[in-house]
């Protein structure tokens, strides 16, 4: 029998440099880009990236970096689709899809982050409910972008005088069919929130602790470590979607811990507000476990992220335990005495990056390696106090017990 592989798409990426954003940025920002397009099942070969003020209004690159990746397609065949890094505008795909497209050669699809984002999120939807919200994402993203899809409607003008032709009425038909069915979705996703809002009365009034982070820090793995479930975790962005609680015990105290889905920058704000429950679990918790990789060469700006991402969906301080996570995969260069190179980020040890603004964290941080389970009983000791303080402060009565057991 013949195995039938699935096709492989293959893509080139394409990044600005700006007086806002520099080329290391840049550059880090592409090496996320390539690390979603792998997690779709996308093969990044190349990098286009152009130094401008601002994108360009029409086509995002300027002309010539245009015709650039266009030769480039055309000689490295097969190149099936384009993404760029920053969100596009109607305009600007039909542009560059015009620009790109010849005939004789097959299309090559142009999306940005925020569809390709999108994509992976419609990949990975296990649950109804992950499934709905993503869909209603997708079709209020997609909603504005239908024109370019009915271009070739475009040569069906209606004749007598008429205004309307009918490219022009079947873009408004689809339009109210995505409306129309947004609607439906948004009022299931009310259904279904008021249920998990209800659920989330019914678990009473243990301790509720929020894992929180930047996508693929190790989140599900410490789930899994702390629980001892057996949540999904793979080394891919976005692999936990759906909302996971789990009832946990650390020594007499039991507590709700919840695995939530990872954040991210440039976050479509259209997921933003489908994954309401998502959010609602960061909201509603008593305390918030952020996850960091301290590993990543960029970790303190996808702490920054989180944090102003949390900052936008709690209007009240919540008490924080921040984790730096994968101290196995930690490494630095060590300095010689008679260097004279500036201290960099990669010459620090870690006993030196403790010293730095993570110092101010005080006793609400820790380093562990949830992979290798090192550190974790200092781990489970401090969770323990937080979680402790909040019980007692919610059932005063209770103080004796664990005064007693303390004992």
């Amino acid at each position: 029998m013949i195995e039938i592989k699935p096709y492989i798409e293959h893509a080139v990426l394409v990044g600005l440099i700006t007086p806002n954003q520099p080329e290391d940025r840049t550059k880090e920002y592409l090496d996320e880009l390539a690390f979603l397009a792998d997690t779709h099942g996308i093969v990044p070969v190349k990098r286009f990236i152009q130094r401008l003020n601002l994108p360009i209004t029409a086509t995002y690159v300027g002309e010539g970096k245009l015709e650039e990746i266009d030769q480039y397609i055309q000689e490295h065949h097969p190149i099936d689709v384009v993404i760029f890094d920053d969100e596009l505008s109607p305009r600007q795909i039909r542009n560059i899809e015009k620009a790109l497209n010849h005939k004789g050669q097959p299309d090559v699809r142009v999306i940005d982050r925020t569809i390709l984002i999108l994509e992976i999120f419609l990949q990975r939807a296990q649950t109804s409910y992950a499934k709905t919200q993503v869909e209603m994402a997708h079709l209020q993203y997609m909603l504005p972008r239908l024109t370019r899809m009915w271009s070739h409607l475009d040569r069906q003008r209606g004749g007598g005088g008429t205004n309307r032709g009918m490219g022009e009425t079947q873009i408004e038909a689809d339009k109210r069919v995505i409306g129309q069915r947004i609607a439906l979705l948004r009022e299931q996703l009310k259904t279904i929130d008021k249920q998990m809002a209800t659920q989330r009365q019914h678990r009473g009034k243990m301790v509720r602790v929020a894992l929180v982070g930047y996508t693929n820090v190790g989140k599900s793995t410490l789930m899994n470590l702390l629980s001892k479930s057996d949540v999904f975790a793979e080394n891919k962005l976005f692999a936990t979607l759906d909302t996971t609680v789990r009832k946990v015990t650390i020594e007499n105290l039991p507590f709700l811990l919840s695995d939530t889905v990872g954040f991210i920058r440039k976050l479509p704000h259209h997921l933003v507000e489908s994954f309401k429950s998502t959010l609602d679990e960061v909201r509603e918790a008593d305390l918030l476990v952020h996850v960091v990789d301290i590993s990543h060469p960029n970790f303190e700006e996808q702490y920054e992220v989180v944090q102003q991402t949390i900052a936008d969906i709690c209007k009240e301080d919540k008490p924080t335990i921040v984790i730096f996570n994968k101290i196995d995969n930690f490494t630095y260069t060590p300095k010689e005495e008679d260097d004279l190179t500036p201290i960099q980020r990669e010459n620090l040890s870690l006993d030196d990056l403790q010293k730095t603004w993570m110092a101010r964290l005080g006793e609400d941080c820790i380093f562990i390696s949830a992979k290798n389970k090192d550190n974790i009983d200092a781990l489970r000791a401090l969770m323990y106090d937080r979680i402790k303080a909040i019980h007692i402060k919610r059932y005063p009565y209770n103080d004796f017990l664990f005064q007693n057991y303390d004992v």
